[in-house]
């Protein structure tokens, strides 16, 4: 089977170093990886086309989705050497970091898009879209069925299928329910532009309602109950947007009814924020309190009805009721029934979303692969392949790693299982200190297998899946694009090891997601950040980096100029309430 040492070396060259070309028996054991691109016959390809003089067909990349991973896959991709086709229901791209924003005003929705035509028109080369919903995925015939996204009325069929050579799949993910009564019925959702311009539309509905006349004061607060189920990033900066556009713009225009609103944010764990550091979720829980908005924590959503919410506190057991305006649920994200299928098809079933390997290619299935919020990275275990990392690494065949031997083997399977390099911060295993000690605290200079996997033993636990944000899609369709861009440069070198001598080294690595930070606005101007280094910033201040950051973030500079004059505007006019 071919290993990731095959796909290096198609780049790279071949190996300069005898002893190193052992671990081309740790690396055959995981899997193929973009390797699969060596099963075609590029050599003779090429030969063939000296001969005749005929240029070579171009190999069709199908892409579906333009979210996150499709837009980055295709701004990065060569398509000079390709012929490309994406398919996407939504003929723009939507900057949903500002979802919130666009629910209340502060940012008007046409300001966070940029139609798909403007970007894929840009590029030197064609690249064919039709806006259309992909509705199955048959991998045996290499073909992809689609229904145009269109009015059933307009003239002709709008059925129609396409093959494909390879295919992105960037679908993306829909709401998670986890199968509540009533979510779908009675909630809104924060997961397209569609959902965030509805709940605007909703909040400036509930405060003309309230403010008609013979309504009782029971009635009002019914309706001026804002419910938001969820208290991730999402949800928290959903509520703190609410709390801002009535406070400083909806109760100015509708001063009886100022008393009577309140703003609930429902939380199934014990802390809201709970992906960000314990002081972060700390800040946000206490400027929440100051600000009037109730924080439920360890409670569950049972059920979902027109006028009430009933949930179960995880502490007690207990039944309770809430009563509710309106329900804004944001708890995550669930499959597309599309990729349901399609794993069903390829075997992967009981999964919440495609597996893929480190390379991003849907395991079990040639040449597809998945990236974004559909997909979930299977990270290979190192414990099952421990014995024949060592033996890979012993050059002299001595049944003991020396302190060199163990370094050098460290510096290389830190790259193939990245759970290695997380193990590393906490347990310094590069500088060989601990493993290399006997019992009595005494430097052996050298380990055997057993201390080896002790040492090791832990490592796997450390694996994490990656959350399903658009940083680490970005960053998986920027990959994969530098993947399929080098291709052409491939040559049929015969396997080598994972190392040689000269800068070739781990030239191209299996995906590794590298964490940026992340933001937590919580409205009055002031927002919450983990920056990288573990760094924690909170306050004014934060807030003004998290503009900056997301400005210079825009996928054009007319989305940069419109969602930076929209701040402008609100700075001085406030916020629309208007339907329009």
């Amino acid at each position: 089977m071919r290993g990731f040492s095959y796909f290096i070396n198609h780049f790279h060259g071949s190996p300069s170093s005898s002893s190193s070309s052992k671990l081309l028996i740790l690396l055959s054991l995981s899997g193929a990886g973009l390797v699969a691109y060596a099963d075609s016959p590029v050599d003779s390809r090429s030969n063939h086309s000296k001969s005749t003089n005929v240029q070579p067909k171009k190999k069709k990349i199908l892409v579906l989705g333009t979210g996150w991973a499709g837009t980055s896959f295709l701004k990065d991709l060569d398509i000079s050497s390709y012929e490309v086709q994406v398919v996407s229901p939504r003929n723009y791209f939507a900057f949903t970091p500002l979802l919130p924003s666009v629910t209340c005003g502060t940012v008007e929705a046409r300001s966070i898009v940029e139609p798909v035509r403007n970007i894929i028109k840009k590029r030197v080369g064609e690249i064919k879209y039709w806006e259309a919903k992909c509705l199955q995925i048959d991998p045996e015939s290499k073909k992809v069925f689609c229904k145009a996204n269109l009015d059933e009325a307009l003239a002709g069929s709008n059925d129609f299928s396409l093959n494909y050579d390879y295919l992105v799949i960037a679908l993306g993910a829909r709401v998670n329910t986890f199968n509540t009564p009533g979510v779908l019925e009675y909630c809104h959702f924060i997961k397209e532009v569609e959902d965030a311009q509805k709940i605007r539309i909703t909040v400036i509905d509930r405060f003309e309602k309230a403010v008609l006349p013979d309504l009782t004061e029971e009635e009002r607060r019914l309706n001026l109950h804002f419910v938001i189920v969820g208290g991730g990033p999402t949800g928290c900066e959903f509520a703190a947007e609410l709390h801002d556009f009535i406070y400083e713009d909806l109760v100015k225009l509708y001063p009886g009814v100022k008393d009577l609103v309140k703003i609930t944010l429902v939380q199934s764990g014990d802390h809201i924020l709970n992906t960000f550091d314990d002081r972060i979720s700390m800040f946000a829980e206490q400027k929440f309190c100051r600000d009037g908005i109730e924080v439920l924590t360890g409670c569950r959503v049972l059920s979902v009805t027109e006028n009430m919410i009933n949930m179960r506190k995880k502490s007690t057991g207990e039944l309770t009721s809430l009563s509710h305006g309106m329900v804004v649920w944001s708890t995550g994200v669930g499959t597309r029934p599309v990729i349901m299928d399609f794993m069903k098809k390829i075997g992967q079933t009981d999964r919440r979303a495609l597996a893929t390997d480190e390379w991003l290619r849907v395991k079990g299935c040639e040449d597809v692969y998945a990236i974004g919020d559909c997909a979930t990275i299977d990270q290979r275990k190192i414990m099952e392949d421990i014995s024949s990392i060592f033996k890979a690494a012993d050059a002299d065949n001595s049944g003991t790693l020396s302190v060199d031997e163990f370094r050098e083997v460290m510096e290389d399977i830190i790259i193939r299982y990245p759970q290695v390099n997380l193990y590393c911060k906490n347990k310094h295993l590069l500088e060989a200190t601990d493993i290399l000690k006997d019992a009595k605290g005494n430097f052996r200079g050298e380990v055997d297998l057993k201390g080896f996997k002790r040492a090791l033993a832990h490592v796997d636990a450390q694996t994490k899946s990656l959350p399903a944000t658009a940083q680490v899609a970005a960053q998986q369709g920027a990959y994969l694009s530098r993947c399929f861009n080098r291709w052409d440069r491939c040559k049929a070198n015969p396997e080598g090891p994972l190392y040689f001598d000269g800068c070739g080294r781990h030239e191209f690595r299996p995906f590794l997601y590298k964490h940026f930070g992340q933001f937590a606005p919580l409205g009055g101007e002031q927002a919450a950040a983990e920056l990288p280094g573990d760094w924690v910033s909170m306050g004014r201040s934060t807030q003004w980096l998290w503009y900056s950051v997301y400005a210079s973030k825009q996928v054009s500079w007319r989305t940069r100029i419109l969602v930076v004059s929209d701040w402008i505007r609100r700075f001085f006019f406030g916020r629309d309430s208007s339907r329009v």
